[in-house]
């Protein structure tokens, strides 16, 4: 029942014109952000030790565009229940995706680093444009919702990508090795690890950080092209996500190098954008810099 009840309201909102949903966005701004004061000391904590070459001001300018920002995406990912494929292809644009297919055509499967950047979820709309003998998967955790959860992956899969639980990632591998398929398989990698599992750490935004290394390992065993999802917000409303390589030959790379390569393109997206992050993620909880 709730379920239902649940997705019905979503989809009554996700018919709400983008000119009209962005006035209601302005107003949800005001609500998280001076009266609710959603995580603030989170987000304050995240960018004040991330940039500290950033004065007061400075801080406070991304915070806010941040809480913008976070308002719009809240809501155009409401938007996913029912957007056509054509609206969404006029507000995500993807770049290079004659290089990117024609590794495709090869023959190549490939390990897709994301990251919680720009509007991931309208990310999931990538599928629209592969090669049509391609299968395409996105790696997530399942949220403890189990109505949202529900929702989330219908949503995500409206657009031809099929949503494969963290713990099951292996067996979806095996299972389109042993088939002979071409799969491109995203991983949004860049989120803390469990403490028990903080085994290798990377300078990533002024912390030491502990990170997964799933990725990189399965790309690596499976002889996956390994390439990153470098997003950036055009305008209000408006996205472009570019292909990137982000080696040659990957399986020939020291250990933890692949990653290392992943956290760097990440934070150069970052710094560039630096309001399109999800800062109220506690992602440097088990950083060696607060631990010490």
């Amino acid at each position: 029942m709730t379920y239902h009840l649940l997705y019905f309201f979503l989809k009554l909102l996700s018919h709400i014109p983008f000119r009209v949903m962005y006035v209601i966005s302005d107003v949800l701004y005001v609500l998280i952000y001076h009266v609710f004061r959603y995580r603030r000391a989170v987000v304050r904590r995240n960018l004040t030790e991330s940039f500290p070459e950033k004065d007061a001001r400075g801080i406070l300018d991304i915070e806010k565009k941040f809480y913008r920002f976070f308002a719009d995406n809240l809501l155009e990912t409401c938007k996913m229940t029912t957007i056509s494929r054509e609206e969404m292809g006029r507000r995500m644009r993807f770049v290079n995706m004659d290089e990117f297919n024609a590794v495709q055509r090869e023959g190549k499967s490939v390990a897709l680093y994301m990251g919680h950047f720009g509007n991931w979820e309208w990310c999931s709309s990538m599928p629209l444009y592969f090669e049509k003998t391609t299968t395409s998967a996105e790696i997530y955790h399942r949220l403890r919702n189990k109505s949202v959860d529900r929702i989330m992956m219908r949503n995500r899969e409206r657009m031809g990508a099929t949503c494969v639980e963290m713990r099951k990632t292996a067996r979806y591998i095996n299972e389109q090795a042993r088939a002979g398929s071409i799969c491109v398989v995203g991983f949004i990698a860049d989120q803390s690890p469990r403490k028990r599992d903080s085994r290798h750490f990377l300078h990533f935004l002024n912390h030491e950080v502990p990170v997964l290394v799933g990725t990189e390992k399965i790309a690596k065993h499976y002889g996956f092209e390994a390439w990153f999802l470098r997003v950036r917000r055009v305008r209000r409303g408006y996205y472009e996500a570019e292909y990137v390589r982000m080696h040659d030959a990957p399986s020939s790379l020291p250990d933890f190098e692949l990653t290392a390569i992943y956290f760097r393109m990440l934070e150069d997206a970052i710094r560039r954008q630096p309001e399109l992050y999800l800062w109220t993620h506690r992602r440097f909880k088990h950083a060696r810099k607060q631990a010490e």
